[in-house]
């Protein structure tokens, strides 16, 4: 068995990793005229296909993002009755706003930048006996990746655990995923703690398109201090990241979680509760759902079987493979980390067209 790292655990708290390849962004101090030159060479820097890369400048002791590169965005169309995608459009098709301004889409592309995807499993109790089969089907349904794609194995309950890091290697990864059908915890199901765990990992991997592909059954703890004290006594005093900062750290990389959900009877239960302590506590401590951290970043939710689940993996992999990558520059500048919401759309004709389809993204970014 391989060494199982922990990420989140205070004895042993991982460094983000920062390549500056990634976001060669330097800050300048400039006024008037040699402001207004240096903001027009930042402009005429060519693009290129790859995460957002930004310049910085100050204006009036405010730091300003001038984006040199483009923005990539996933994007999916869907038959909206049959939810089969629809593969075959062109760069026309489709417009992209960011803060309800139509950009122009400067690139558009289709299972050309390679994958770096974290196989992230929930160690419940509901949850570990399907990873059983999963292991078994896995390196066929990892051989629709391609060669180049890398994979990752990741469980969790009140943080998250290394069980394979990333791998191009199929064999190795599936038998991590049948290492993680045998581990099991007595510990409390933190999701904002572990899909920010997920996402920071992803960090790494600057020239990829980041997924987290998410076993679960959709039953989260709330992260209050009572259930912290009596059923996450592996954080300390370690305090767990919060709904927002997970979804902050899911914007600024990019990710995009895709859910293969396998429901119980404790999953119906739980979300069926709405007695009052409950109703507080989600109030309160957010615990995160399925549903928001899948559709604020474009993905999708698949209703999973023990028996096919194998193989909803590999058709779910062939879907991500052909999404849309869509890519632009900014048309105005905007204050470093100001988030800017984004809005695919069909364009005009299309929609028209064919009234059936819908459009799944993320919604936003930092700048």
């Amino acid at each position: 068995m391989g060494q199982l790292l922990s990420f989140g655990h205070p004895s042993d708290l991982s460094t983000r990793l920062v390549d500056a390849a990634n976001d060669p962004g330097y800050l300048v101090s400039i006024r008037g005229f040699m402001r207004a030159l240096i903001v027009a060479s930042l402009l005429s820097v060519p693009l290129t296909a790859g995460p957002v890369s930004d310049a910085l400048f100050a204006q009036d002791g405010d730091a300003y993002r001038v984006t040199t590169r483009l923005v990539l965005v996933d994007a999916q169309v869907l038959d909206k009755k049959t939810h089969v995608p629809v593969n075959s459009l062109k760069k026309d098709d489709l417009e992209v706003y960011e803060d309800g301004v139509q950009q122009q889409i400067s690139s558009f592309s289709q299972d050309e930048l390679p994958l770096s995807v974290v196989l992230f499993f929930d160690l419940t109790d509901s949850v570990r006996p399907v990873l059983k089969p999963l292991a078994e089907g896995a390196q066929r349904a990892l051989e629709h990746l391609k060669p180049e794609d890398e994979v990752a194995v990741m469980v969790y309950a009140a943080t998250a655990y290394m069980v394979q890091d990333f791998t191009t290697d199929r064999g190795e990864a599936a038998a991590a995923i049948a290492r993680a059908s045998r581990m099991e915890s007595a510990e409390a199901a933190f999701f904002n703690e572990a899909i920010f765990k997920a996402a920071e990992h992803l960090s790494t991997r600057p020239n990829a398109r980041r997924v987290i592909i998410w076993l679960t059954d959709d039953v989260p703890n709330i992260p209050s201090l009572e259930i912290r004290d009596r059923y996450a006594r592996s954080l300390g005093d370690y305090e767990p990241h919060s709904e927002k900062e997970a979804f902050r750290e899911l914007f600024q990389t990019g990710t995009l979680v895709c859910t293969l959900l396998k429901r119980s009877e404790i999953s119906e239960q739980e979300s069926a509760r709405r007695d009052q302590a409950t109703v507080i506590g989600r109030m309160l401590y957010p615990p995160g759902s399925v549903d928001r951290y899948t559709r604020m970043t474009g993905g999708r939710v698949v209703e999973s079987s023990g028996r096919r689940l194998h193989q909803q993996l590999a058709d779910l992999i062939d879907e991500i493979r052909l999404r849309y990558n869509l890519g632009y520059r900014p048309s105005s500048r905007k204050p470093a980390g100001k988030y800017c919401a984004i809005k695919v759309k069909l364009a005009p004709e299309l929609k028209q067209a064919q009234r059936n389809l819908v459009v799944e993204a993320k919604s936003g970014y930092y700048r």
